[in-house]
């Protein structure tokens, strides 16, 4: 057997590859950005090509930078950003069109029509999902619909569909494999979360054909190997998830109760809750957390789609930073947001509101107002939408929160995550490895072919880095909470459905 396990992080903004030791210690890191397509407002994509030929050179680059070959690797595991979606010809195996991205908004009004029809509770039961434009299968439908041809070639069982680990385990096997795992598929809206298939009722009003849906397998086992030309020999692919199960994972959140929060484009928030799925009156989402050796587990989900996305707007979009790294700085300017309250509503309110027709709002702005205090409303915007996700859970499961682990990207300002303390008055805990996702996706591949024994081992990897404890007091918590609770209603319902 190979000495490493080589995890894909195929994420919204970059493609990356990490080699694992046995100790989850990172030996190498590649990782390359690759372009945001904006067609119109409201409107994002992703070129698939793109896709797949950085998450290909990354491979390549962190070998090197090991002094690895494909040799040494035991297994390769997937974790992607989930619900983007991708058309692909069986024939040339060439994308039809941009793959759409999970953020994308411009199905919104398709779902207003799905809701008119009293289909909510209808989705909701049998997926675990509310009815949003966030998830794949309206997307799919618009790409039939708007693609000349598509429609045809499909009820053709000439086209095939995928989220992204689909596509790129069809580009790694050479165009063999066309298969998906469950965390991924019971993201797309087309997936029944009780018999843990595709739903036939839901593919009919959807009008989608059942023969472009992939193969759907477990979290951890063998789904075939990569094409020997590509790495220089073939490599198993035994795990995948999407992103925030495999964080959760890779988080070793096992037991009934235990969560975690990434901080990546989006913010999510998951919480294991057993064998059997929970029904949440908070517009959470149920969703399966992962399938391994014949178990289910599943998890309550709350999904915030602006979080590291709104630094990356403080940069781009107002210019106030030079890099996503000096938001903290910035911040630290000021001792407070000079009453100044930044809603991250950029693509809509996820969870628990579900609003796809709000919008950003800077709120309390006076003639005062300094570039330090947007950024910290900034920081504290992201903290908020969490508190609010964190009160839903904690209201559908009962389990009070008592501390929060965190991983992403933003995880490294330490500003934010004494801030995120503070509003939810527990403390929140920094792992030693904050590459979590890849870490998970590392881990359902190393179990599937015995480099790792159980979860147990596992369990004992994880340790912990720093721990903030809250400073703020319950008077100031619930003020603020209550401040930012007025401010999101001013962002609400903005755009005309």
């Amino acid at each position: 057997m190979g000495r490493f396990i080589l995890a894909l992080d195929q994420g919204t903004t970059s493609s990356r590859a990490i080699v694992f030791d046995r100790a989850g210690t990172i030996k190498a890191i590649a990782q390359q950005e690759f372009p945001q397509i904006f067609p119109q407002s409201g409107w994002v994509e992703h070129d698939p090509e793109a896709i797949w030929s950085s998450q290909a050179q990354v491979v390549v680059d962190a070998l090197a930078q090991a002094n690895l070959s494909a040799g040494d690797i035991a297994a390769l595991g997937i974790t992607n950003q989930r619900e983007t979606t991708i058309v692909w010809d069986r024939d040339t195996g060439e994308a039809i069109a941009n793959g759409i991205v999970w953020q994308d908004r411009r199905t919104a009004q398709f779902i207003d029509g799905l809701k008119a029809q009293d289909l909510g509770e209808t989705f909701r039961s049998k997926t675990g999902l509310v009815l949003d434009a966030y998830f794949s299968g309206s997307k799919l439908a618009w790409l039939l619909d708007n693609v000349p041809g598509a429609r045809e070639k499909a009820e053709a069982g000439k086209l095939a569909f995928g989220t992204v680990d689909c596509w790129l385990v069809y580009k790694l096997t050479g165009g063999k494999v066309h298969a998906t795992d469950m965390s991924n598929a019971c993201r797309t809206l087309m997936f029944n979360i009780r018999t843990l298939d595709w739903d036939d009722d839901i593919l009919q009003i959807l009008n989608i054909p059942r023969s472009l849906l992939p193969e759907i397998k477990s979290c951890s086992e063998i789904y075939g190997e990569t094409d020997a030309d590509l790495f220089g020999s073939a490599i198993p692919i035994a795990g995948i998830a999407g992103d925030q199960q495999a964080a959760t994972f890779g988080q070793s959140c096992f037991e009934t109760g235990q969560g975690k929060n990434t901080y990546g484009t989006g913010c999510f928030m998951v919480m294991n809750t057993g064998k059997s799925p929970m029904e949440s009156k908070n517009q959470l989402l149920t969703t399966v957390a992962w399938k391994r050796d014949g178990i289910t587990d599943y998890a309550l989900e709350g999904s915030i789609f602006v979080a590291g996305s709104l630094v990356q707007w403080l940069r781009d979009g107002l210019g106030i930073i030079k890099t996503a790294s000096d938001v903290e700085a910035l911040a630290e300017s000021v001792p407070d947001t000079g009453d100044v309250y930044l809603v991250p509503a950029l693509t809509g309110l996820g969870a628990p509101h579900w609003d796809q027709y709000a919008r950003g709002a800077i709120v309390g702005i006076s003639r005062g107002t300094t570039a330090g205090h947007i950024a910290r409303a900034a920081l504290e915007g992201i903290a908020f939408q969490v508190a609010d996700v964190v009160k839903a859970m904690e209201s559908d499961s009962g389990i009070p929160l008592t501390e929060l682990r965190v991983d992403g990207g933003a995880t490294a300002n330490n500003l934010l995550l004494q801030i995120q303390a503070d509003i939810l008055g527990v403390p929140v805990v920094r792992p030693k490895i904050t590459e979590t996702t890849a870490l998970g996706a590392a881990f359902f591949a190393g179990l599937a072919v015995g480099y790792w024994s159980s979860p147990d081992e596992i369990t004992e990897l994880w340790q912990e880095e720093r721990r903030f404890e809250p400073t703020m007091d319950a008077e100031e918590r619930n003020r603020r909470l209550a401040r930012w609770q007025k401010a999101v209603g001013r962002s609400q319902s903005w755009v005309d459905a």
